[in-house]
C-alpha cells in the first residue's frame, strides 16, 4: 500500500510540474509568424538569391573563378575587330549547383557591386530549367535574370 501511495504522489508531482512550465508560458506573447500576411525579416548577411547587374559589369571573370561549384559562366562582348571589351555579353548561374556561398560577391572589384545576393528567401522553381539564370546587357534582362525555355526555344 505504501508503494502505491509513493507512485501516485510522484506522478502527481510531475503532472503539477509539466501543468507549472504549461501555465508559465501560456501568458507569454505568442512569437508565431503567420507567414503569408507577415515575413520575417532577414538578417543582414543572409545569402539569398544571386542578382546581377550587367551595366555595371566589367566582365573580370573573377567571380567564375571564385565560384566552388562551378556554377557560374560569362561571355565577354567583343567589338566590331572582335577584340574583348570590359563589357560582358553573357552571364549565367545555375542555382542548381549553387551554394550561396558568397565567395563570387567577395571576388567582384566593381563599387558598386555588380554580383550581390538578395534577401530574398520565397525563390522558387518548378524545373530544372528555371534554376539557370541568364543575364545580358540589353533592354528586358533585369537583375533577377531570364531563364532559357528549351521547349518554347525562348526567354
Amino acid at each position: 500500500m505504501f508503494r502505491y501511495l509513493k507512485e501516485v504522489f510522484s506522478v502527481t508531482a510531475a503532472i503539477l510540474r509539466g501543468m507549472r512550465v504549461t501555465l508559465r508560458t501560456l501568458f507569454k506573447p505568442a512569437i508565431t509568424v503567420q507567414y503569408p500576411e507577415e515575413k520575417l525579416v532577414p538578417y543582414p548577411m543572409f545569402r539569398g538569391a544571386q542578382l546581377f547587374d550587367a551595366k555595371v559589369c566589367i566582365s573580370c571573370n573573377l567571380c567564375v573563378k571564385a565560384c566552388p561549384s562551378y556554377c557560374i559562366q560569362l561571355e565577354n562582348a567583343t567589338n566590331e575587330t572582335g577584340k574583348k571589351i570590359a563589357k560582358v555579353a553573357w552571364y549565367t548561374i545555375d542555382f542548381g549547383k549553387c551554394n550561396f556561398c558568397r565567395l563570387c560577391e567577395e571576388a567582384c572589384p566593381t563599387k558598386p557591386k555588380s554580383v550581390w545576393h538578395s534577401l530574398d528567401y520565397e525563390l522558387s522553381f518548378f524545373g530544372r530549367d528555371e534554376m539557370v539564370r541568364c543575364w545580358k546587357d540589353a533592354e528586358g534582362f533585369d537583375q533577377v535574370g531570364l531563364y532559357y525555355d528549351r521547349q518554347g526555344k525562348a526567354f
